[in-house]
């Protein structure tokens, strides 16, 4: 697939070598510190060298004080108190998260995680009458409930009262629950928006230790699952998150939980994570729980305290990430010869296929292959419980949920954001909602956007790679949204030395530029350019830069996005 090469404006030049100067570092480091909104010395230190004080006060967030009060009342009451949460990664890490701090306080304490297919997503009826029926009196509701209206004005009729912890965006009435934690609430004064619905659990648990003396050191043990949160919910990696994910990197890379310990062994790398390789290591595993058995399996292994029962919940895990992994494929495969074979499809700006027997726990990544690779707004639908039940994904800079908006009256719900929601309608709509999707993606998205665009920080010379700049780069990490690692652009370099695949598609190469050393290249899925590379010629590179690890040996690589040769339009 062609992509769009964007380089990013640059800052005022005046603005950067002043910076640059003011730090000693290279004025590509100090146009990079710009664009993060990062100007003096400062905020440089700040930026550079995130501390756990910089975390902000969470009574600064609404309700904590209530949210606080009504816990303490229940503890001390002897009260029965249910931990809830989603069945996904953020969702079983936040109760992992909260019910671990709280069971050492309390001994009248469970937690519930609902059905992905018989309950769906939130808050569910069963679930607040599970809580009646064992006689739990208040519940703490974790990555969900933010639009609970109707569930939780039912948990108040049987004598249930719930503490909502969510990041979500809240509709025009919120729940009237005894406490409601969400920064995004219009009315909440909490300095950072972005947490994740694990980082409000982290907020909750860190008030009450404020409250009640207790040492900051039994909040912080659990950054680990936080850092997980932050990871694999896509959340921006700025601010609040970043102190958090840097922290909570250090701890899994040293001194990880006993139930992240053992996932991290059946996922085949024990140290040296960063950021990409929790999304891709460790999210899939825990999420396997939910999407082919059952959630609670997560939390189980990441509140394990023993090792052999850390071990077993490991290994189930893994074999169902496995199962998954299957599923994911041949449904892709599905999918894509159905696009393949019909012409219809092939020429349309949305994708949107269905197939009943598809297994609904992997339908959201089977889009995100689809939007790889045809680069198009995409949902996936598939038969569950009566009903159709879909999972969309969108492109860089189209907004899905208002695309979504405009198919309303075919929906019987749906939920999300811009890059990703979930939705259900009954079977006999699916036709007009694909006809009606395609309709509106078409009249709405540009062709600019339906081209993948690689976006370029700033221009370099090789020559410019040296420890030094190579080491502070490495100090903008932990990368992610928000702050992505940066991706710069060379001209006119050549191969230098060898050329050759790694496996059947990715190419591997040694590369210099005129007055630069040699450097080590990965560039997946670009071996197509194998012939072209080889015949000497000059051709450009868009790339990040990276550490590679090989039995112990650290040196630096470019991890190429792109090729161009200069008979190429930039």
């Amino acid at each position: 697939m062609n992509k769009r090469w964007a380089i990013r404006e640059g800052p005022n030049n005046a603005d950067v070598i002043k910076l640059a100067n003011e730090l000693n570092i290279d004025t590509v480091l100090s146009t990079l510190l710009i664009h993060r909104g990062i100007n003096n010395y400062d905020e440089a230190r700040y930026f550079f060298r995130p501390d756990l004080r910089h975390l902000h006060d969470p009574f600064l967030m609404a309700d904590m004080e209530k949210a606080i009060h009504r816990i303490e009342t229940a503890i001390s009451g002897g009260e029965k108190i249910l931990i809830y949460g989603d069945y996904d990664v953020d969702g079983t890490t936040s109760v992992s998260l909260v019910y671990s701090f709280f069971n050492k306080r309390h001994t009248a304490i469970e937690y519930y995680i609902p059905d992905r297919y018989l309950e769906g997503y939130g808050i569910s009826t069963q679930g607040i009458d599970y809580a009646a029926d064992k006689n739990f009196s208040l519940v703490i509701a974790l990555d969900c409930g933010i639009k609970s209206v109707d569930k939780i004005a039912y948990a108040n009729s049987r004598g249930i009262d719930f503490i909502i912890c969510d990041h979500h965006l809240p509709g025009n009435e919120l729940p009237a629950a005894v406490a409601v934690l969400d920064p995004k609430r219009k009315d909440c004064g909490y300095p950072y928006k972005e947490l994740s619905g694990c980082g409000v659990g982290f907020k909750l648990i860190q008030a009450y230790a404020e409250k009640n003396d207790i040492p900051f050191d039994e909040v912080s043990c659990y950054l680990d699952l936080v850092m997980i949160s932050i990871a694999c919910d896509i959340v921006h990696i700025t601010d609040e998150n970043r102190v958090l994910a840097y922290h909570g990197l250090q701890k899994l890379n040293n001194d990880p939980c006993m139930g992240v310990k053992m996932l991290m062994q059946v996922a085949g790398k024990t140290n040296n994570y960063t950021i990409s390789d929790v999304v891709f290591l460790l999210g899939p595993r825990i999420n396997a729980a939910g999407r082919i058995d059952d959630a609670k399996h997560a939390v189980e292994l990441l509140i394990a305290c023993h090792e052999d029962a850390a071990k077993e919940k490991g290994l189930l895990i893994n074999v169902k990430n496995t199962e998954r992994k299957g599923h994911d494929l041949s449904i892709t495969d599905e999918a894509l010869s159905m696009i393949a074979s019909d012409e219809i499809m092939i020429n349309r700006k949305s994708t949107v296929v269905y197939n009943e027997n598809w297994h609904k726990g992997v339908i959201g990544i089977v889009a995100s292959r689809l939007t790889e690779k045809y680069y198009r707004p995409t949902v996936v639908l598939t038969r569950s419980n009566g009903h159709v039940a879909g999972s969309a994904r969108s492109v860089f800079g189209y907004d899905l949920y208002e695309a979504l908006c405009e198919c309303r009256d075919l929906l019987i719900q749906f939920g999300g954001h811009k890059y990703a929601a979930g939705l259900t309608m009954h079977p006999e709509n699916v036709e007009a909602f694909i006809n009606r999707f395609e309709e509106v993606v078409s009249a709405t998205i540009t062709d600019e956007q339906l081209v993948q665009e690689i976006r370029i920080d700033a221009e370099l010379e090789l020559k410019q790679i040296e420890p030094k700049f190579f080491r502070i780069l490495n100090q903008f990490g932990p990368f992610g949204p928000e702050n992505m690692s940066p991706v710069f652009i060379s001209r006119n370099v050549y191969v230098s030395g060898y050329a050759g695949l790694a496996g059947e598609q990715h190419l591997k190469m040694a590369i210099k530029q005129e007055g630069s050393g040699v450097f080590d290249c990965i560039a997946f899925n670009l071996g197509t350019y194998l012939y072209e590379v080889n015949q000497g010629k000059l051709f450009d590179i868009c790339y990040s830069i990276e550490e590679n690890i090989w039995r112990e040996k650290r040196s630096i690589q470019l991890n190429i996005k792109g090729i161009r040769f200069e008979n190429t339009k930039h």
